[in-house]
């Protein structure tokens, strides 16, 4: 395996109108392709911080993001956002699906945002997405006629869209029962056996996840213990 992430002394301080907060300091870690690595803490440890270094949401105040040798905060305004959406699926706890929209318009939307995949083909390539999370005959229905499992196999499925390498998963199961997040749990082993390399935020102690190790923060910092 070669290295697809390196994160090197990520800092992130937040000025408020009193004091300033420090979220990460000096975070260091690399992540080899084809991985799946679990981010876990308590909350306030900075793991959703951590999420937004690592896809482009937020600039570090110091360090360095390298995702498949691409330093992504040299990365400006729509390069960033074009970078992320080609090459980053995320996941969400609250699915974050367009209520007005179809689950089919869900799943083809960052299609038509990253123009990778031909517009003849989009159609196409959402349906054979939604077969494979195994929900096909939900691509008319909307978000709010479907369950929370379903609606979390949607948001797996828009992730996937561009056919990313790199996905962010952000508790994904945290709403989920466990039936449900077992079945999340296989649907992320079986992106692992192709090869996605996949950061993994939960708190759950227990995991069906076939993870190659776990990263803890505490206050900013990553655990030595």
């Amino acid at each position: 395996m070669s290295t697809f992430i390196e994160v090197k002394n990520l800092t992130k301080i937040f000025n408020g109108s009193d004091k300033r907060f420090t979220a990460l300091n000096g975070v260091s870690f690399s992540v080899e392709k084809g991985e799946l690595v679990i981010v876990s803490g308590k909350s306030g440890s900075g793991k959703s911080t951590l999420l937004n270094m690592l896809s482009g949401i937020d600039q570090p105040t110091q360090g360095e993001v390298i995702i498949d040798q691409v330093p992504i905060h040299s990365y400006k305004g729509n390069q960033l956002a074009a970078w992320r959406g080609s090459n980053v699926g995320i996941v969400f706890q609250f699915f974050q699906l367009m209520p007005t929209l179809t689950i089919l318009e869900n799943v083809m939307l960052p299609m038509e945002f990253a123009s990778i995949v031909p517009q003849n083909q989009q159609k196409k390539r959402a349906l054979e997405l939604l077969e494979r999370m195994d929900i096909v005959s939900l691509a008319n229905k909307f978000p709010s006629s479907i369950s929370g499992g379903e609606k979390q196999r949607v948001a797996i499925a828009r992730a996937l869209a561009n056919n990313p390498q790199f996905i962010i998963a952000d508790e994904p199961t945290g709403n989920l029962d466990s039936i449900n997040t077992a079945s999340i749990h296989q649907l992320f082993n079986s992106l692992v056996d192709e090869g996605k390399t996949i950061v993994y935020v939960t708190h759950e102690k227990d995991t069906a996840l076939r993870y190659s190790r776990k990263i803890e923060l505490v206050d900013g910092q990553i655990s030595t213990k």
